[in-house]
Parts: structure tokens; sequence; C-alpha cells
């Protein structure tokens, strides 16, 4: 396949590596100094793209993919309150676009993980939920797009949830029932942890995904952008339909195991 990468930063370079190993083209690279190559005939030429960028970029580069006709695969988070803007521009058959706050097949079966396990704690009441997510200092956004991707799956499948908010610190603990406390750390360069922990008098159950390296969310792009192009390998088979999709819907693909990442 024909690839294009939006952003260059260390995710980006990773990317150009997995990409190199697994036999795909990189056509273009656009960063912030050379943005006019959206306009391009390599840009237009790409089966796909990959955009990990900032919060005040991603929807700019999403839509001038769409403006281009190249699906995009993007993990840039900070930016989800103008998600619906754009699934709706999808849905809509304006353009075609996979976004996950977290790329990591790791982490996708964590958060199926955290369904599951939000479904069976609604029944016992006594335990309470809280999260932790760790981040490197480079992080902008806080929450992580991960963290309020599983806080929303919280408020979902539990009865005793309806909203979740950073503490100011843990001074200010106990939060109102039916508040998520979400506590989030920048630390060093640590790839990302994630915790949650349902607390009794008796006894705690936690749950963590913790990520190794950043080549987990980078090698789950690049599977992202080859189900997008319909392609497993380096031979295109026709790309998805316009639209807006998801990693459930890959990963449910790929395992055919339909209803457990959904």
């Amino acid at each position: 396949m024909k690839i294009a990468i939006i952003g260059y930063g260390k995710m980006g370079r990773m990317i150009h590596e997995i990409l190199r190993e697994r036999g795909h083209e990189v056509a273009v690279i656009i960063d912030e100094n050379n943005t006019s190559e959206f306009s391009s005939r390599a840009f237009a030429s790409c089966d796909v793209a990959i955009e990990f960028t900032r919060p005040d970029a991603a929807v700019n580069n999403i839509l001038h993919c769409f403006a281009a006709k190249v699906p995009v695969v993007s993990g840039t988070t900070g930016w989800q309150s103008s998600l619906p803007e754009v699934k709706a521009l999808c849905d809509k058959g304006g353009g075609t676009l996979l976004w996950a706050s977290n790329f990591s097949i790791g982490v996708n079966v964590f958060m199926a993980l955290n369904r599951y396990l939000a479904d069976i704690m609604g029944n016992f009441t006594q335990y309470k939920p809280e999260m932790t997510e760790v981040h490197h200092v480079h992080k902008l956004d806080h929450p992580s797009g991960t963290a309020i991707t599983l806080a929303e799956q919280l408020i979902a499948h539990s009865d005793g949830i309806s909203s979740w908010e950073e503490p100011v610190s843990d001074a200010v603990l106990p939060v109102p029932d039916g508040v998520l406390p979400i506590h989030s750390r920048r630390e060093g360069e640590v790839p990302g942890i994630h915790s949650i922990t349902w607390d009794s008098d008796v006894d705690t159950i936690t749950i963590t995904h913790s990520a190794k390296s950043r080549r987990g969310f980078a090698m789950g792009a690049v599977l992202a952008a080859e189900w997008l192009a319909g392609s497993k390998s380096t031979n295109n088979k026709g790309a998805r339909h316009l639209g807006f999709y998801t990693m459930a819907q890959m990963l449910s693909d790929y395992t055919r195991t339909h209803g457990i990442f959904v």
C-alpha cells in the first residue's frame, strides 16, 4: 500500500519503521512545515493516511484527508469535543475515518475487560471505582483520551456512575456518589499506565494495563490502516466504504469474535 504519514514525532517515526518492515510504501510525510503537501499528487495517490499530531491540528488534518478522498487513521486525542461533527460528516459521505483514543491491541482487550467487569460490579454497590492514568511529561491533554474512553464505558455499563471528574488534589476526596474520580500524573517518559480500582471496606479489585513502549500503539495504528484500506497484507483489496470506523470493528473482523470488542 501507499501510505501518508501526518506528524513525524516519535510516533510518526515508529510508524514509518513498522510500515517499512511490513513492505508498505511511504509516499509522503507531512508535518507542520510542509502542509502544502496535502494538495500534492503524492498525497492524493495514497491508499490511506495515518495521523498522529496535536489536538489543535487534528481536525484540519482530517478534513484535508477528506478533501483529497484519502481514508485516514487518527490517533490524536484532546479534540473529542469536535468528534461528533466529524462523525456526522463521515455519515453524510464526506470522508472515511478510523479514530481511536488508543490503538494498542492490549489496551483494546483491556477496554473489553473494563466493560465486562463494570457489568458485573453493577450488582455490588459496596464497591466504588476510581481510575489513575500515568503518562510521559510531553503529553499535553489530561485525562488521557484512553482514560476518558474507559470512563465513558464505566458510565455506560454501571448504573451507579453518572459522570467523571479530575479531583483538584487527593485532599478533596471523597468525590460525590455517582462520580468517577480520574487521577492524572505526568512522569518521565512513561508510555502509558491505566488502572481501574473497585474498592470496598473489605477488599479491592484492580485491573491495570501498562505499556512497555510506544511500539504497541504504532503497530495497532498500522494494522488499522491496513484494515481501513481493505488490506491485511501489502495487496490492496479495496478501501472501506465512506464512514466512521472504530478499533472495535477492526478487532472484531480480525478475531471473528463479534460482541466482545463492541
